[in-house]
């Protein structure tokens, strides 16, 4: 099992690569020439940041200062640190939080960590690459982390104003207009 433990991380993020409605979503950690990237679903970015601001408004309201304010965290806009590859995919996420130092800790697992059994040797012939990823963050910079990514998912295709749903820049069949090209 491998562990990248980033405690603080300098810089935590999510961010895109591609076109709106083709977009890649990834986590990226780093801290000095140590960048860890991980892959995930464009649900799970907004389900992470939604939980954040959860966690921080019960937990540290007046830790989690918004940008501008005193002890609030500056934004990130910068883009994903490139050259990168993949280096896992997530398939579970946890969130905690550390109440002794006063921080929230994100963990990115390929795997889901309640069926593990290390007792149990691995199947011949398949690999288990476990593979987390934890940060530690202060309120402060998970509250930065949290804003750039709801706006990171909002930016996406625009909604359709009859049925909700994603548009193309060449439209879509609506369901609303019985199948018609909207």
């Amino acid at each position: 099992m491998t562990l990248q433990d980033f405690d603080p991380a300098e810089r935590f993020v999510a961010g895109t690569v591609g076109p709106a409605g083709q977009r890649a979503f990834y986590l990226q950690a780093s801290e000095g020439p140590r960048v860890v990237t991980v892959g995930l679903e464009k649900q799970q970015v907004s389900v992470l940041a939604d939980r954040i601001n959860d966690v921080l408004d019960q937990l540290a309201p007046t830790a989690a200062a918004e940008p501008g304010q005193p002890g609030g965290a500056p934004e990130d806009t910068d883009p994903l640190l490139t050259p990168f590859d993949e280096d896992f995919r997530a398939q579970t996420l946890s969130l905690a939080w550390d109440e002794e130092r006063q921080r929230l800790v994100i963990e990115c697992h390929d795997h889901d960590p309640d069926e593990i059994d290390d007792d149990e040797p691995p199947v011949e012939d398949v690999p288990l690459a476990r593979n987390t990823l934890r940060v530690s963050l202060e309120p402060a910079a998970a509250r930065a982390f949290a804003r750039r990514s709801n706006a990171l998912v909002a930016a996406g295709r625009p909604p359709c104003p009859f049925c909700g749903g994603p548009l193309d820049p060449t439209g879509h069949i609506c369901p609303r207009a019985n199948g018609y090209k909207r």
